[in-house]
């Protein structure tokens, strides 16, 4: 193995390893939260502030963040970002009160925000354009074994160490990541003249995320027609209009118009948004009828979505083969329609009599849903990804990995808010009885469907070659993953 070969393969790894401890950390709190509230005497309101926080410091700072590593070097803020996130961590595992895990939950959002676009980055910088999807296809792998792992190490974790566990395990790994992140070479990408940090611009991006992400988390108790979420959208509608003044003016945007001017790069993230948000949506629905309505555990209820698991991580490296013959648009758009139809398939499970057990039939039924859904979504994430990392500049990596996990980070929460308040709306209040619950879900569903569907137009927009629509050079030297040789960019 050539020497080349070997810090690709490095890189691939601490990528794939950073994206699956941010992965495998939202996925265990939900197992750890009723033990949380119960050891510390937590309000429902400030569980909800557990998750709540670290989403709207993510949001808020993911593009910055990718910009930042774009200016200091992607090195510095993924190693940052672990070590943040493992001190953040261990005061949580200590934590003496639900206050201090809501305020260092927001903490592990900020440092989690610096490490998620360099994990990306990382890979633009490491991979030719013609290998990149492979290396995208691992990952995105990586990301499904994560989620479906999540419930279950948290469910060992919790009943052999109680909740402290769930984040106290977080530090060993975040560490082994992060000393292996510093052993990473990559080439590092053509010099570009030194530019300053809009912090005007960073301000505005981060407050117009920030509002709106707490506006669709605020839907579900609100509604859609509430004061407090029109209020919220109208300021966020307004902050986004002066966003884009103040960057059309703007000497150095916080978004380079070299990111935002491609047309497949926009198109990506917006297929990333609705497909997410279909997607997550639809398992928020599913979550509640499987245990709530039908009246599974949680361990059975997770084992009915392994399929979902299975076939996204079996997807993930089919889906590279299907990008080199027959190219993003007509690979986008198939995953797409696999999402719709495994959404609309979800629509079948809630047919069933509760009192009686669940037809073998309907689950065989769901099961195909499942796995069209992640066959579908891994389509879809492996070739908006590339799309996305692969077509803009490499000297911009850090500022196009951030946006795309601010779509993906975004999405989830809108399918979440459009489910919820559907669901409340068509069930007419608590979903207390099994017909109530199957009106509002299939209504839901219907709804996340389209929201999905939606994909199908930008995915027009992806280019339709089956190869790379160039080749990047690659410098002779390497350097520090991100790091500009000599000396770092005056202030």
């Amino acid at each position: 193995m050539s020497g080349t070969e070997r810090r690709r393969r490095l890189a691939l790894l601490v990528s794939a390893a950073g994206a699956m401890l941010v992965a495998l950390d939202g996925t265990v709190l939900m197992v750890a939260q009723p033990s949380v509230r119960e050891d510390l005497g937590a309000s429902v309101a400030q569980m909800q502030w557990t998750s709540t926080g670290y989403l709207l410091a993510v949001a808020a700072l993911l593009v910055i963040a990718g910009r930042l590593g774009d200016r200091y070097g992607h090195r510095r803020l993924l190693v940052c970002g672990l070590a943040g996130f493992a001190a953040s961590s261990a005061g949580i595992a200590f934590a003496p009160g639900i206050g201090w895990v809501i305020a260092l939950r927001v903490v592990q959002g900020v440092f989690g925000a610096l490490l998620q676009p360099a994990t990306l980055a990382l890979l633009r910088l490491a991979y030719p354009a013609d290998r990149l999807g492979s290396a995208v296809a691992v990952r995105t792998s990586a990301i499904g074994v994560a989620g479906a792992a999540g419930p279950l190490l948290g469910g060992v974790l919790v009943a052999q160490s109680g909740w402290r566990g769930v984040f106290a395990i977080n530090v060993p790994v975040a560490l082994a990541i992060a000393a292996v992140a510093v052993a990473v070479r990559v080439p590092a990408p053509a010099r570009r003249a030194a530019q300053r940090l809009n912090a005007t611009g960073a301000v505005l991006v981060a407050a117009v995320l920030a509002i709106g992400v707490h506006t669709l988390v605020g839907v579900p108790a609100h509604g859609w027609t509430g004061r407090p979420t029109l209020a919220g959208l109208a300021f966020t509608a307004g902050g986004a209009a002066f966003l884009i003044v103040h960057e059309r003016r703007a000497a150095h945007p916080i978004v380079p118009p070299a990111v935002a001017r491609p047309a497949p790069v926009t198109a990506a993230m917006a297929i990333l948004l609705v497909t997410t948000g279909g997607m997550f949506g639809a398992l928020f629905v599913v979550s509640f009828l499987l245990q709530d309505a039908l009246g599974l555990g949680p361990l059975a209820a997770a084992l009915h979505v392994l399929p979902l698991t299975v076939f996204m991580v079996l997807g993930a490296p089919a889906t590279g083969m299907a990008l080199r013959r027959y190219g993003p648009r007509r690979t986008a758009a198939t995953g797409s329609v696999l999402v719709v139809l495994g959404i609309l398939g979800m629509c079948g499970l809630p047919s069933a009599d509760a009192s009686a057990g669940v037809p073998t039939a309907v689950w065989g039924a769901t099961s195909a849903a499942f796995a069209l859904l992640g066959v579908g979504f891994a389509a879809v994430m492996v070739t908006a990804t590339g799309t996305v990392v692969g077509d803009a500049p490499a000297g911009y990596a850090g500022a196009v990995g951030g946006l795309k996990q601010t779509a993906v980070n975004i999405g989830p929460t809108l399918g979440i808010a459009v489910a919820a308040s559907l669901m409340q709306t068509a069930g007419a209040g608590p979903l207390g009885t099994l017909s109530a619950s199957v009106h509002a879900s299939r209504s839901a569903l219907l709804a996340l469907a389209v929201l999905a569907a939606l994909g199908l137009l930008p995915a027009l927009l992806l280019s339709a070659r089956p190869s790379p629509t160039a080749r990047r050079p690659e410098p002779a030297a390497s350097t520090p993953l991100g790091e500009a040789p000599g000396r770092r960019p005056a202030p």
